[in-house]
């Protein structure tokens, strides 16, 4: 298909009040992310620069005279490449470094590489959206790449545009198909938004069937304002300024108190709507002086011409002082905004305006600068990928270099079995999963234990993956731990599981899965979160919300329920031979520790409460727990309680560390060397329960060995 030629058309010309808005929303998106209150719709600054984006890239090739597909593609991919790679593909590069020299691999920051890494090839919403981390969720907060998901929606809506687009510049028959196609699009986008706004707001926010129709209405605007007798009609009127005014305000409001209920849609309106007014009355009607000068004055138009790197450049900025010293203070905020500001500066002046105007490229063909591009991205991201791999050498971080002790995955390292390891096999179980530890590769071989230890629990489950590597090795057993999504396993706190739905499938999957494994002589131990927490990793709760968790009548109320289901659950493997072992609660900590052990960190705000708790008030935290074991001791035989509590907290406080190594990694999560220390006492525990190699059959008379079984 060759294009039409059309008559010669010059430049689109520069306004600078396009510059003016787009300081506005950059302005705003910074000023939300460095303390939302201030600006509680800052976020929508991002719908903002979907309008502009749409009527800029429109206005961009308007003036293509080439012919041919490949000829106006190449001209298109070219310039888009130029303008958005260079001065992203650097940031995520030093993002990468920066982020792998200061923060440690955590719960908090799984996604964090992932989500950088998928950001090189504009991808990178559809991690944020798979993961389910709301954009206004506070661990969200902690992904220094989280601001790529808009940099990811514009280049994929770059895919379809050309071939929307196209039409309308093949001559004034194929204006009105284009216009007709982003008409139909952005209409079906809109409803769709609507749609999932309702029903799945983290993919409604991050991908981009619900986002198209902002970037749609910044098209139409262009080609609206490129049909003359439109235009003529629309302009006539002698309120252009009261409409431009109004516009600008409905803007300025949507900016200061946008909610984020049902976002995109309807939530984004009002600032798609105040952005197209202004732009639109803005661009034809030069005598609204007061306007032009508003927007177009120096200081807010350089902020908008480096807004696309200080986008950029802000929010990893604002993430790693998040992760290191803090943002809670006006001197924090003041320097990290200066800081932000510096860096965008800097990658305007010397990265993006030198490559947008580079003569050397100018003198290369479009497919050799898309070719040439092409390769600074897949290199960029190699190089990314390879900081990932290496993290743990260049690390600042005493977590990172010293990931035996603080990661409860722990050493598999056995001086007495030489050459055995215990690495789990990993299988699906009901949309759960299920890892599976037995040694392997020893020396010298040993046959398995035909009888077993079957876990079931949530993320505290895992946290004893060190020691059960180890007991896998030293023990010749194998261990099948059943993980199931973040969901705990009889924790008396019915809000958690009884009442979560995904969660009662995982639990119904696993005992299904469960009753077809154990069998007589086994062991079912079951450890799970039962205290209310006291912080998590990037906060701190408080003893008020614990008191109000732990105590009073919904919540006894609430541990009798479960108990009663408790029973008829483990009566079924009681009668079957099973040996049932509790968790007794571990201690819990007001701060995670794995967040303040470095010089770069330990005077965060969140290490303030310290890592010392009363013992007395751990074992007012307790009682109820235990007391529910007790009353199910009582109704169901082979049930005993292994409780790790004494040998975490022999003193009169329970501390976190213990001669400069970490007994835990976060609040309440063991680390490495924790579970290397309660691995003798865990081992002796199972000797009691768990039958030995050869010996068929199992104690089924309900009375439990006398040891810390209530």
């Amino acid at each position: 298909m060759n294009l039409t030629p059309l008559p010669p058309v010059a430049r689109t010309p520069y306004f600078p009040y396009i510059d003016g808005i787009r300081a506005l929303a950059v302005l705003a998106v910074l000023i939300y992310h460095l303390h939302g209150p201030w600006l509680p719709g800052g976020f929508v600054g991002v719908d903002v620069f979907f309008v502009i984006s749409g009527f800029v890239v429109s206005a961009s090739i308007v003036s293509f005279r080439g012919r041919g597909l490949l000829q106006f593609f190449s001209y298109f991919y070219a310039r888009r490449i130029k303008r958005i790679f260079p001065a992203l593909i650097v940031c995520l590069v030093v993002t990468a470094y920066v982020t792998a020299l200061f923060v440690p691999v955590s719960w908090l920051s799984e996604v964090n590489q992932k989500t950088g890494l998928y950001a090189f090839f504009g991808l990178s919403n559809f991690i944020l959206a798979r993961t389910g981390r709301d954009y206004f969720a506070p661990t969200t907060d902690f992904n220094p790449y989280t601001h790529t998901w808009s940099l990811a929606v514009e280049e994929q809506f770059y895919l379809v545009f050309p071939l929307m687009f196209l039409a309308w510049l093949s001559g004034r028959k194929g204006r009105g198909l284009s216009i007709g196609l982003f008409v139909v699009a952005g209409v079906a986008s809109l409803i769709f938004a609507g749609w999932q706004s309702a029903v799945s707001p983290t993919a409604a926010y991050f991908l981009s069937p619900s986002r198209f129709w902002e970037l749609a209405a910044g098209v139409l605007l262009f080609q609206l304002t490129q049909q003359k007798p439109v235009v003529e009609t629309l302009s006539s009127g002698p309120r252009n300024g009261f409409f431009a005014a109004l516009s600008l305000l409905l803007l300025l409001a949507a900016l200061a108190f946008t909610s984020s209920s049902y976002f995109p849609f309807p939530g984004a309106l009002p600032a798609v709507v105040g952005t197209v007014g202004i732009i639109y009355y803005l661009h034809h009607h030069p005598q609204l002086k007061r306007l032009h000068k508003l927007l177009g004055n120096g200081p807010l138009v350089y902020i908008g011409r480096i807004s696309y790197s200080l986008y950029l450049w802000h929010w990893p900025v604002f993430v790693l002082f998040r992760w290191t010293v803090g943002i809670d203070t006006p001197l924090l905020r003041f320097l990290a905004t200066v800081l932000a500001f510096a860096l965008a500066i800097a990658s305007y002046t010397w990265i993006e305006t030198p490559i947008r105007h580079s003569r050397s490229l100018l003198r290369l063909s479009q497919a050799a600068v898309i070719t040439l591009g092409l390769a600074c991205i897949g290199a960029s991201w190699w190089g990314a990928d390879t900081i990932a791999l290496y993290e743990h050498q260049i690390s600042l971080s005493t977590v990172s270099k010293n990931q035996d002790d603080w990661y409860p995955h722990g050493s598999w390292f056995s001086a007495e079995n030489p050459g055995c390891l215990a690495e789990p096999e990993y299988s699906d179980v009901g949309g759960g999963l299920m890892m599976i530890y037995k040694p392997y590769h020893c020396v010298t071989p040993r046959p398995i234990n035909e009888h077993s230890i079957y876990v079931i629990g949530d993320s505290h489950a895992l946290a004893y993956e060190g020691l059960f590597k180890q007991y896998a090795i030293r023990n010749s057993t194998q261990v099948f731990v059943y993980n199931n999504g973040g969901c705990p396993f009889i924790s008396l706190q019915p809000y958690r599981e009884n009442d979560n739905a995904q969660c009662q499938q995982y639990a119904k999957a696993s005992l299904e899965d469960l009753h077809n494994r154990i069998k007589p002589g086994d062991v079912l131990f079951l450890p799970s979160l039962r205290l209310a927490r006291l912080s998590d990793q990037w906060i701190s709760f408080g003893e008020q919300d614990a008191d109000a968790i732990m105590f009073g009548p919904a919540a006894d109320a609430g541990r009798e329920r479960v108990i009663k289901d408790a029973v008829v659950i483990l009566k079924g493997f009681s009668d079957k031979g099973v040996q049932i072992v509790f968790e007794g609660p571990k201690p819990i900590f007001r701060a995670p520790p794995f967040r303040c052990a470095d010089w770069f960190n330990h005077n965060n705000p969140i290490c303030a409460p310290g890592f010392s708790v009363p013992k007395a008030l751990m074992e007012s935290y307790r009682a109820p727990v235990l007391q529910s074991f007790a009353a199910i001791i009582q109704q169901v035989p082979n049930v005993s309680v292994w409780d790790p509590f004494p040998i975490l907290c022999p003193g009169q406080a329970c501390n976190a560390f213990r001669d400069g190594k970490p007994l835990f990694l976060d609040g309440d999560h063991l680390s490495g060397n924790g579970n290397v220390l309660l691995l003798k006492d865990f081992t002796e525990f199972m000797a009691k329960r768990l039958l030995p190699l050869g010996k068929p059959g199992a104690n089924i008379s309900g009375a439990p060995p006398k040891d810390r079984s209530l």
